[in-house]
């Protein structure tokens, strides 16, 4: 009997023992935490200790000597902050590990802001304009400073167009092309292809070296008025050529007019004559370039007119050499033979899936020969997004309904009134998209499709033509930036304006041109 009310007690009191043993665990859990326990992040004191080191000259073990001025450093800082300094200053083999002044060899340029490039290794912070971010880009790459290398990158990119505007854009872009920072190439390499014109009155533009501006003018989506405005620009760059010869006291006037000849070949056998009237052509010929190497330019305008003409034979020669289709295919040309201007005003304003239309005609040809007849278009767009309505539609087994639907997408449409009853019209569509940077307003993007038109297929659609959130995003919204979106112009900044290029393709113009990028 004792047993069995033992055994029953036991089992009684077995949950007040469990409930014992949690308490218990969770009193030696908050006995191995202590109470009030938070994170305390001072770093910002401790930075400031170890740039005072930098700014005191407090315990430095080594002294680089630069452009004739000394900076007393710390080994210790210099390895953590570059992999050169550390094999320079870590490794046995080289004679600077066992030195205390080491000379460190750098441009007048690098030199002037290399104060600034170390302090950066000691606190994090270095200021950064157009006119020395090259050099800190320089002294990056050189001692392979990664990250100061990357917000180097990073501001290039967002300040191509304050560099065009004060003559850095052509050095920009030739430096990051050597030194494989392609992204930044890039940007450069479209703020030239699509603003030429306004690139060409900058005094950098002389900098172009001749393999790069030869690379610039084979590309089909360069955006210039007209070819005679292209090749105005390519005058004004031989010129600065001619001018900065003359001022090298070593060049004789032979050797001046001996290289002078050679870059005239060099970058004009790539300007597209044929692309220019005969009335332009003709004009050419009181030109004081084209006089001084007439034979040249003679043959070069005699292609031109073969074009225009409809000499087939003649094109079909100028067809086998390396690059004679391009001579043949329109740019992007913004002289009303080939586009026009839309301009939507209060897009901030505008109501939800607002639709703005044009209509405008170009040539339907490009050669002369083939006559006047014009191509009638009608562009819309859809800044605000599209809303296609609920409808029905009628087929043979009965009626469909199709659902109302809405896209969140900045759309433009481009439609043919009337294409030809048989066949096609082959043209170029380009988009280009102006906007500001910095101030300056330009065209920040372009968009370029071939297309056929025709009885079957009159529309072309180019959706997500703009980022919908940056185009409608209002000032200080969720970017808190609290701007307009960089498409929008105007002293309001609120207008889109957009450039519509269309051009016709015979069959011996190009689609293809050659990678503007030299690596």
């Amino acid at each position: 009997m004792f047993r069995s009310g033992s055994s029953r007690e036991t089992h009684q009191s077995t949950p007040e023992k469990m409930e014992v043993n949690g308490s218990q665990k969770a009193d030696n859990t908050a006995a191995s935490k202590p109470v009030g326990d938070i994170e305390v992040d001072n770093s910002a004191t401790v930075l400031l200790k170890i740039a005072t080191l930098y700014a005191e000259r407090l315990m430095s073990d080594i002294c680089l000597l630069v452009g004739g001025n000394e900076y007393p450093a710390h080994r210790l800082i210099l390895c953590a902050s570059s992999e050169v300094f550390q094999v320079m200053l870590m490794n046995p083999e080289w004679s600077e590990s066992q030195e205390s002044c080491v000379v460190l060899q750098e441009t007048p340029a690098c030199a002037a802001i290399f104060g600034d490039f170390l302090r950066y290794f000691y606190t994090g912070q270095i200021r950064i304009n157009h006119l020395i971010v090259m050099p800190v880009l320089a002294l990056a790459d050189k001692y392979n400073v990664k990250d100061l290398v990357k917000l180097c990158i990073e501001y290039m990119c967002e300040h191509i167009a304050h560099a065009a505007a004060n003559n850095q854009l052509i050095s920009w872009l030739q430096y990051t092309l050597t030194c494989g920072h392609y992204q930044v190439a890039q940007v450069c390499q479209n703020f030239v292809k699509w603003n030429l014109e306004l690139v060409a009155e900058t005094t950098d533009f002389g900098n172009f070296e001749p393999e790069i501006l030869v690379s610039l003018l084979q590309q089909n989506d360069l955006v210039v008025h007209n070819e005679m405005a292209l090749y105005s620009c390519v005058v004004k760059w031989l010129d600065l050529q001619k001018e900065r010869l003359s001022q090298d006291s070593s060049n004789t006037i032979e050797d001046i007019n001996a290289h002078m000849e050679q870059l005239v070949v060099e970058v004009m056998s790539h300007v597209r004559f044929p692309m220019m009237s005969p009335r332009q052509l003709a004009e050419l010929l009181l030109s004081p370039l084209t006089k001084t190497y007439k034979e040249f330019f003679v043959e070069r305008m005699a292609i031109g007119m073969s074009f225009h003409s409809g000499q087939t034979e003649r094109v079909q020669e100028v067809l086998q050499t390396d690059e004679g289709r391009l001579l043949f295919t329109p740019r992007l040309y913004t002289a009303d033979t080939w586009s026009t201007l839309l301009s939507v005003e209060n897009v901030p304003l505008l109501p939800a899936y607002h639709t703005c239309t044009l209509v405008f005609s170009s040539r339907s040809s490009l050669a002369e020969h083939a006559g006047d007849h014009a191509c009638e278009w009608v562009v819309d767009v859809y800044p605000k997004g599209v809303w296609f309505r609920k409808f029905y539609l009628i087929v043979w087994q009965g009626t469909v309904e199709v659902p109302e639907s809405v896209l969140r997408t900045v759309r433009l449409s481009v439609m043919c009134r009337d294409p030809p009853p048989a066949g096609h019209t082959r043209v170029k569509v380009g988009i280009l998209i102006r906007g500001v940077q910095d101030g300056v307003e330009h065209i920040r993007t372009v968009i370029e499709r071939n297309h056929h038109f025709g009885e079957t297929d009159k529309v072309l659609n180019f959706d997500d033509l703009l980022s919908f959130d940056e185009l409608n995003s209002p000032p200080g919204g969720t970017s808190g930036s609290g701007s307009s979106s960089p498409y929008l112009v105007g002293r309001n900044r609120d207008i889109l304006k957009l450039h519509i290029v269309i051009a016709p393709l015979s069959d011996v113009c190009s689609t293809t041109a050659p990678s503007f990028t030299i690596k």
